[in-house]
């Protein structure tokens, strides 16, 4: 009886192994977000599995899982003339995905395969269209200007006539058209960094510099000639300030001589005599005393009958 039991739990052990082993080799998980080929000797079997779900197949099939998902592609910096004979760098991406599993397998094998193929076709296709487009069009998708250069004058040579957006669109649907057979779906391409090469690049900078300087200087120029304009007129009402206050000033003055001169008219008209007798002590002290400027000598030869002396000769006579 122990024997009978010891071979039954082999049996049974065996049968569980059996079972694991089967649904490992025979049982296939797709996952919604995976799409599977399977292939037997090289050769696909039946089609790709797209949809999610539980699949059984033979263990000797070979499972080549794929993603659904979008993938990336970064295209290596590309030097380009553009029809105006600009010379720039461009740096572009895309994104694109595993249309048709089954020609993805037997036309490219693996995503490096088709990431190899995508270079060359987005590449080249990168390169056809900017060429055959003016510079503008591969950096500008409207003729709306912002900042400074909405300022300046428009010229035909800066309209935009296709415009980046487009360039993309036409590069994406003539990629399109070439990868199709590879089993890939090419779903977007974009441009993300235009430069000029180094020798362009120093020339615009020079350029952009001598056009900065040119306005700063007829700023400058507006600045200095309002400037002037201001010194000018503040000059003007100096000038009238002045001539007003000297004639303010010679108004006064006439007024206080005039009113000197009344005074003395008013003082000699009192007492004339006493008036010329102390303008005669003042001429004295001018003359003789110590009012003379220093340094000088006063010489006076008069006669004693002079007009000069007649109130030292006799006081009450000169009166």
């Amino acid at each position: 009886m122990k024997g009978l039991s010891n071979r039954a739990g082999i049996v049974v052990l065996a049968v569980v192994i059996s079972i694991v082993l089967l649904w490992n080799n025979c049982a296939m998980i797709v996952h919604e977000y995976e799409q599977v080929v399977l292939t037997e000797f090289g050769q696909p079997v039946g089609d790709a599995r797209v949809e999610p779900g539980l699949y059984f197949v033979l263990p000797w099939y070979k499972r080549h899982v794929f993603s659904k998902r979008l993938m990336r592609w970064d295209g290596d910096r590309a030097q380009i003339p553009t029809r105006d004979k600009r010379f720039i760098w461009v740096d572009s991406t895309a994104r694109w995905r595993i249309a048709d599993p089954l020609k993805f397998l037997q036309a490219v094998g693996s995503v490096r395969g088709a990431q190899t193929r995508l270079d060359d076709v987005i590449d080249s296709k990168v390169r056809e269209i900017l060429s055959s487009n003016d510079l503008i069009e591969a950096v500008r998708s409207s003729d709306k200007l912002i900042g400074l250069a909405a300022s300046a004058t428009r010229t035909s040579d800066s309209q935009v006539r296709t415009g980046r957006v487009q360039l993309q669109k036409q590069i994406v649907a003539s990629g399109q058209a070439m990868v199709a057979e590879y089993g890939i779906a090419l779903e977007d391409v974009r441009i993300k960094r235009i430069n000029y090469i180094d020798v362009v690049q120093k020339n615009i900078y020079n350029r952009m510099i001598a056009e900065r300087k040119k306005v700063a200087e007829q700023y400058r120029s507006e600045g200095k000639g309002r400037a002037a304009e201001i010194l000018g007129r503040m000059e003007k009402q100096l000038k009238v300030i002045r001539s007003g206050a000297y004639r303010k000033a010679r108004e006064v003055e006439g007024a206080a001589d005039a009113e000197a001169a009344k005074i003395y008219a008013d003082a000699y008209n009192q007492d004339a005599e006493f008036y010329g007798f102390m303008q005669s002590l003042e001429t004295w002290e001018k003359a003789l005393g110590s009012k003379r400027m220093k340094g000088t000598k006063t010489s006076l030869v008069l006669s004693t009958d002079a007009v000069f002396f007649r109130y030292l000769k006799d006081p009450a006579k000169a009166k």
